[in-house]
């Protein structure tokens, strides 16, 4: 059962680290003068609104694939 866990625990922490790549705007390396307008609100819509709802799934499911991991360790 542990190795299941696991298997799905490098599944989810990829995928989570793909939708957070994907969700970069192109800020760059802009964003570390200060010379941007990063206090800027956009409204998600689209692709944007589910990519944003994919990755806040993906993190619950990565909290409790890891949760389960380590009660099942100890």
């Amino acid at each position: 059962m542990e190795l299941y866990i696991d298997i799905a625990l490098i599944i989810t922490s990829l995928a989570l680290i793909v939708s957070v790549v994907l969700q970069n705007k192109g800020i760059g390396m802009g964003g570390l003068t200060g010379s941007d307008s990063g206090g800027v609100f956009t409204a998600r819509r689209g692709i944007e609104k589910t990519l944003f709802w994919i990755t806040i799934i993906l993190s619950a499911v990565f909290f409790i694939l890891t949760v389960t991991a380590v009660l099942m360790e100890g």
